[in-house]
């Protein structure tokens, strides 16, 4: 049994496509990043970066203790290795799949995440800093489609790092990038997105993508980004 403690974001959501598409018996622990509950002492004991998504293994492989892990990344391989499922034995396709999976975790993830942020999120709009990260933005997505051209999924066979990865590309509007020039990512983005356990973890989850339309409170900047509010 898994349990995640997670919110619909993008990092929160690449663990529970691992989960669906694993088949993994698991149990949602919502944690609402907006309200704050990240910085529950809890929450903290097994995610002491507050952030989510982090998850509790209370059946390990060693028959031991539970094992808490924080960090999407180190989740997905944890996940992985543990089932035997997308991550390959092979030694050249696994060492394409990892570098692929750390590619999002620090670069991807990180330059659309800022993107978003002076996009949707900042009170002021700094021109520089969002052509800096639009910019950023697309390189990386042709770097991706660079990848993608003559393969179906990253690394070949459907793994790891396009659950890391598709996330990230979902709110590709929000972050100004316009899938047609990317073809080869656009075959991609369609064909990981028509899969059953993609299009079941993403039921309903559509209006999170949306364009804010009020304008976010001092508060609510605190919350997420900023530390505890006092």
């Amino acid at each position: 049994m898994i349990e995640l403690h997670s919110w619909p974001t993008p990092n929160g959501l690449k663990i529970s496509l691992f989960l669906e598409d694993a088949g993994v018996e698991n149990t949602i622990f919502p944690v609402n990043i907006g309200k704050g509950e990240q910085f529950d002492p809890p929450f903290l004991k097994i995610s002491p970066n507050n952030r989510i998504p982090a998850i509790i293994d209370t059946a390990p492989a060693d028959g031991g203790a539970p094992i808490t892990l924080f960090e999407s990344g180190a989740i997905l391989l944890y996940l992985a290795e543990k089932t035997g499922q997308f991550l390959s034995r092979d030694i050249r396709q696994r060492t394409t799949t990892l570098e692929w999976l750390f590619w999002q975790v620090g670069g991807l993830g990180p330059m659309a995440g800022q993107n978003g942020h002076f996009n949707v999120y900042a009170p002021e709009k700094v021109p520089y800093a969002i052509e800096r990260y639009v910019n950023e933005t697309k390189r990386l997505y042709g770097v991706l489609d660079k990848q993608l051209d003559g393969r179906d999924y990253v690394a070949g066979d459907y793994s790891i790092a396009d659950m890391a990865i598709y996330p990230w590309i979902v709110p590709h509007e929000n972050h100004k990038q316009n899938l047609a020039d990317h073809p080869h990512l656009k075959r991609w983005f369609d064909r990981v997105g028509a899969r059953p356990a993609v299009l079941k973890v993403y039921a309903g989850k559509e209006a999170a993508y949306g364009a804010r339309t009020t304008p976010m409170t001092d508060e609510e900047r605190a919350i997420l980004f900023g530390s505890r509010p006092k």
